[in-house]
């Protein structure tokens, strides 16, 4: 993590995409707070009822502030999405992201800029469970259900290191975000996490940031507990698909096999004991210790065979720098 703060260096293009949807109350605050090491703020009004992309153009008077706006309300993943596709059209080196309801501080973006300059990552997010006294200010609502999520994403995006992975305050440096698959990123609320899978597959270096989120009277759209079953369902299908594309289409080693073998022994082994026990019962005679053992032992190598493949997959987060290897 990266606790330290003082401006970034100077002469980088530093562009800041902010979403916006029912933020008319908390934008122009959040805007006022720009430092001055930024050099573009894309304001996204994603179809928002209050207009609040005419609010911004009415009262804002930076000239570094850009509105675009959606026709309807396609997702803050949408959103966010065309901030990178602008900014990268502009020339942006760093891309920050965050959000326009007042929690997040705009006097950290030099945090989440300097370790991407400095080449020691090339994507910086947010962990508000970083301070345990900022932790008891969270509701218990959002607690519980980021603290459900962070462990799903660990498992789907291969980031074991990371927390808080629905933190919506980032920096990407540009050549990477030029990499990601914009057009097949999730368009609501998964985005982040959604992200983070992307760049596993990319090999790229991910730091975290304390931050302190402010929770006032703004209206969060994300409901942690009602969107579990929805994000548990995306992260099982990103953990497939990472683990076929680092184990099995771009590698295949010594862990592969561990998965494979692993899984087989262990669903023969039970499938085998489910067997002996029904038709044990059906004959009304107990199991040998044969059976016994032809049950148990598969069981047991598999879970190692699997434990292997775990610890080698934790040990496997990128260290190198994408950005400075393209």
């Amino acid at each position: 993590m990266r606790p330290d703060a003082g401006p970034a260096p100077a002469g980088h293009g530093i562009a800041v995409v902010v979403p916006c949807f029912r933020v008319r109350d908390q934008i122009l605050g959040v805007l006022g707070r720009m430092g001055p090491d930024v050099a573009r703020v894309y304001v996204i009004d994603d179809g928002c009822p209050q207009k609040t992309g005419d609010a911004v153009e009415e009262q804002c008077a930076d000239p570094r502030v850009c509105v675009l706006r959606h026709g309807e309300n396609r997702g803050v993943g949408a959103a966010v999405v065309t901030g990178y596709r602008r900014a990268l059209a502009d020339g942006a080196e760093i891309i920050v992201k965050l959000d326009g309801d007042g929690q997040m501080d705009p006097a950290l973006i030099p945090r989440f800029v300097r370790p991407i300059l400095e080449g020691e990552a090339d994507y910086s997010k947010g962990n508000r469970f970083f301070n345990v006294e900022d932790v008891q200010e969270m509701p218990a609502l959002r607690f519980w259900g980021n603290a459900a999520l962070s462990f799903a994403s660990k498992l789907a995006s291969g980031y074991w290191e990371l927390f808080d992975p629905n933190n919506g305050f980032t920096a990407i440096h540009a050549r990477v975000a030029a990499l990601l698959p914009l057009d097949k990123l999730s368009r609501g609320y998964f985005f982040e996490s959604d992200v983070l899978f992307r760049l596993n597959t990319l090999r790229a270096v991910v730091v975290e940031i304390p931050v302190r989120a402010h929770y006032g009277d703004e209206e969060s759209g994300l409901d942690p507990l009602r969107m579990i079953p929805e994000f548990f369902a995306k992260h099982t299908r990103n953990l497939v698909k990472r683990i076929f594309y680092n184990y099995f289409l771009r590698s295949f080693s010594i862990a592969s096999v561990n998965l494979v073998l692993g899984g087989l022994l262990l669903l023969g082994g039970v499938g085998w004991g489910i067997y002996a026990w029904v038709r044990g019962s059906q004959l009304g005679v107990f199991a040998s210790s044969g059976q016994v053992m032809l049950a148990s032992l598969p069981i047991i190598v598999g879970v190692q065979l699997l434990l292997a493949f775990l610890g080698t997959d934790m040990a496997s987060t990128p260290r190198v720098t994408l950005h400075k290897r393209l």
